[in-house]
């Protein structure tokens, strides 16, 4: 009796343990399957959307007319401000930014390029520019939103080619290096924590490791964007800001030094990159 006990134990056993094999396999199959289709789906999202037009083509169009505008106090427009490519050339000048400019003596981002420009230009003031350089979810663009969106849609199809040349160029790259790595805050976060190692997602988001070139220039040539969830164009100054207000960092100021070196670092390290921007986001 015990051995019949014995024998339909060990068969009850080895029953548990193909169903836990099973169940363990049919687990891993559906998470990567879900992954997958979630990928998939976030993917067709993004096509879906595209299908209708991107809505920063709107915004644009808007920039270009400010770019043209005589406003300020000294009733001039921004045609001779200068990007890098000559006075008042706006063709490709974003793919060759942030660098460095003689006139203002450092490296500039193109944000903090057209601050100096409305400034020097037409005559306005720097802390009126950059009262509000964002605006709020739904409401319309900004002056400095709609002119990124002009600039930077002259540079589609062209491949980016920030310069590493100047000596300030190569120590921005440098210290922003530093500042991509650092840990600090509440959670000890650096930007490195999510984008410096690969195949990491924070809920249905893919974090790009920006320290690879592949990886690097999909991201970069994306941006600035159109996110739809908010309805408005985000510049790269967002992008970063909001990356610190994520990690619970000290707020990061507009235009500062800090933010325009981490950006030489993350482009140049996407240099080669085809620019797709302003991008499309959820």
């Amino acid at each position: 009796m015990k051995r019949k006990l014995s024998c339909a134990a060990a068969l009850t056993l080895a029953t548990g343990v193909v169903l836990a094999v099973s169940t363990t396999t049919a687990v891993y199959a559906q998470a990567a399957s879900t992954q997958e289709s979630t990928s998939d789906g976030i993917a067709e999202y993004r096509e879906m959307l595209g299908e209708g037009g991107n809505p920063a083509e709107l915004i644009e169009m808007t920039g270009e007319e400010l770019w043209a505008e005589k406003r300020g106090p000294k009733n001039a427009s921004l045609e001779q401000c200068e990007l890098g490519q000559g006075p008042g050339v706006v063709k490709n000048a974003y793919a060759h930014l942030p660098r460095y400019f003689d006139d203002a003596g450092r490296v500039m981002d193109l944000e903090s390029r057209l601050v100096y420009c409305m400034v020097t230009l037409q005559g306005m003031s720097e802390k009126e520019v950059t009262k509000k350089p964002f605006s709020g979810s739904g409401d319309y663009s900004t002056d400095l939103e709609a002119l990124v969106g002009y600039v930077v849609g002259q540079s589609r199809g062209t491949l980016l080619a920030v310069p590493q040349e100047h000596p300030q160029e190569k120590a921005a790259f440098e210290r922003g290096k530093q500042i991509f790595f650092f840990r600090g805050g509440p959670y000890d976060f650096a930007c490195a924590s999510c984008h410096s190692v690969d195949g990491q997602r924070i809920r249905l988001q893919d974090l790009p490791n920006l320290t690879e070139s592949g990886p690097a220039r999909a991201a970069y040539t994306s941006w600035p964007a159109y996110r739809v969830s908010q309805g408005a164009l985000r510049s790269m100054q967002w992008r970063l800001n909001d990356c610190f207000r994520q990690q619970r960092m000290p707020h990061l100021k507009y235009g500062s030094q800090a933010s325009i070196d981490l950006l030489v670092f993350l482009a140049a390290n996407a240099n080669g990159g085809e620019m797709a921007a302003p991008g499309l986001k959820r």
